[in-house]
């Protein structure tokens, strides 16, 4: 899958990953314990959706674009919809906050994270998105291996594994980091997306995963059905030590896109590992 995120963002996979980070981000901040964050994937940082590439795909308007049009949103969506809004100064707007911002704006002051990656050209937008938080740090380093590396310093330990999928080994690499993360920090929070192209691909991930750990949530959205596997039929997002006061959320996210954005037979599936 050739994955430049400016294509996509805002897209319906956009509204699954984000509003699922920003919940999972609610309940691990809300205590006294310090959060270390490390994103291995970060992009840009944020996004114009009326620049050339997100006009190109036309992903948005199917996505965020719909999900602001209407009077009524769940209150799963509202913190999404909320830095939205607030990154278009409190109106509409072209604007898109990627998960770097999401993130840096959710963390308190005692909190630290780390936005990976390696594109030199959204790297420098990134390190500009992040400039004005103390607590971020935008790094020109390999994600996988800086998310093994700073896991277990200090802390609780969440991982958000967001992978352009253009490399054939990622599936491999988020199963050996979530085993190499988990070694360091047996409590750390994992959350990997991916892409659901075919059954058999994400089937045999799954495989794969609980040779790891038995405490894997898969959180599947289905927007049409899984034939084709040349096309992103619906999209993942897999989290490992997901806390309970989550879970809710994550499934009332996924079920409302598949029920709201998808096909005639779309589905959510959420099971756990």
């Amino acid at each position: 899958m050739n994955y430049r995120h400016a294509f996509h963002a805002g897209n319906f996979a956009d509204l699954q990953k984000h509003a699922i980070v920003l919940a999972l981000l609610k309940v691990l901040t809300d205590g006294a314990a310090p959060l270390s964050v490390i994103d291995t994937h970060a992009g840009a940082g944020a996004y114009d959706l009326g620049g050339d590439m997100a006009q190109r795909s036309g992903e948005a308007a199917a996505g965020v674009g719909q999900l602001l049009a209407m009077d009524e949103v769940p209150a799963v969506f509202a913190p999404l919809v909320a830095a939205v809004k607030a990154l278009n100064g409190g109106g509409a707007g072209s604007l898109y906050p990627g998960s770097p911002l999401l993130i840096a704006r959710a963390l308190r002051k005692t909190d630290r994270y780390t936005a990976c990656e390696l594109r030199p050209d959204d790297f420098d937008s990134l390190r500009r998105t992040l400039a004005p938080y103390a607590l971020a740090q935008a790094v020109k380093d390999d994600g996988y291996a800086t998310a093994v590396a700073r896991a277990g310093r200090g802390g609780r330990t969440f991982v958000l594994i967001d992978p352009p999928f253009e490399r054939s080994d990622d599936y491999a690499q988020i199963v050996a980091t979530t085993r190499a993360v988990l070694a360091r920090d047996k409590d750390a929070v994992i959350a990997a997306w991916m892409p659901l192209k075919d059954l058999e691909t994400f089937d045999a991930f799954m495989r794969a995963m609980e040779t790891v750990t038995n405490d894997a949530l898969a959180a599947e959205l289905r927007l049409r059905p899984l034939t084709d596997p040349m096309k992103m039929n619906g999209c993942a997002m897999v989290v490992v030590g997901a806390p309970k006061s989550a879970e809710g959320a994550i499934a009332e996210v996924t079920t409302w896109l598949a029920d709201t954005l998808g096909d005639a037979g779309a589905k959510a599936r959420i099971w756990r590992a």
